[in-house]
């Protein structure tokens, strides 16, 4: 398997590799999707679905399920000490991504993703199915030791302003330049005002992937984020909407190109852009 130049190639499959490793019984598939219905329309055989609102986050309050709660998840789905978690989902892997990132941040590092995503599984003809999944619990804890230099938080991306931090806005161009507040498909309301942090450059997570959903190449992709001054000397952070797409890029830093200091602003412009008093471009 190619591994494209990637600094961590390990951390991706592809679809073949897990097409012959469905029945491994150290193998669990989990489907992270937007559109959480997705998931009953027909997944990967093997495959859990995790909800990414109510799976994956807290009951009360804006913050994630933390390493017991984590554990549970795990347990639920079979995971015991053996066992390689792979993730998938639709818009090219967006919130596989994002639970790739929290698995991480938790201390999990047992975690693949599946390259190209549902997309490329559907568009190789690869078996679906509606048959959900019901694991044995296993008793799972998490081992490892969380990784709080995954995440930027509130303080810290206001610390930055201004700085020789490279701050990346990866939503779409409207997004960034103020005339929208979210994707097209998605409601407009989420913060009080558009815009983006000052200083911030526009890499659109999209660009990150080929038309089949899977990676650029490194040489690609390490050109796209070069061009626009985002090197590995600098710390980086990267934000979007609510985190999911900046996982994304964070996942194509980290992992594919090797950069040492990328942090996901998960509180993105929901949180910077109903801030009071802090400081917004437009345009």
């Amino acid at each position: 398997m190619s591994t494209n130049g990637y600094a961590h190639p390990d951390t991706l499959v592809s679809t073949d590799w897990l097409a012959a490793h469905l029945t491994d019984g150290t193998v669990r598939v989990a489907e992270v999707d937007e559109d959480s219905a997705a998931y009953e329309r027909g997944h990967i055989p093997g495959a859990v679905g995790w909800n990414w609102t109510t799976d994956l986050h807290t009951e009360v309050g804006r913050d994630y399920i933390d390493r017991e709660e984590l554990g549970r998840l795990l347990s639920a789905a079979g995971v015991e000490e053996d066992t390689t978690v792979v993730l998938y989902g639709g818009n090219d892997n967006w919130f596989a991504a994002y639970a790739f990132w929290l698995l991480r941040l938790r201390g999990f590092e047992q975690v693949k993703l599946l390259d190209g995503g549902r997309k490329k599984w559907e568009l190789e003809s690869r078996p679906l199915t509606r048959e959900v999944m019901d694991y044995q619990h296993t008793g799972y804890r998490v081992g490892g030791v969380e990784r709080p230099e995954f995440r930027a938080l509130r303080d810290d991306v206001l610390a930055m302003i201004g700085t020789d931090a490279a701050l990346v806005d990866v939503r779409s161009g409207e997004e960034y330049r103020g005339e929208r507040l979210a994707p097209p498909h998605l409601p407009q309301e989420q913060a009080q005002v558009p815009g983006h942090i000052p200083g911030a450059v526009n890499i659109p997570w999209s660009q990150a992937a080929n038309e089949d959903g899977t990676f650029k190449s490194a040489d690609e992709l390490r050109a796209l984020y070069e061009a626009k001054g985002v090197t590995p000397d600098r710390a980086v952070v990267a934000y979007c909407r609510i985190g999911e797409r900046s996982s994304h890029t964070w996942f194509a830093l980290t992992e594919l190109l090797g950069y040492p200091d990328v942090r996901n602003y998960d509180g993105s412009w929901t949180e910077y852009g109903s801030l009071v008093r802090a400081p917004v471009e437009i345009g």
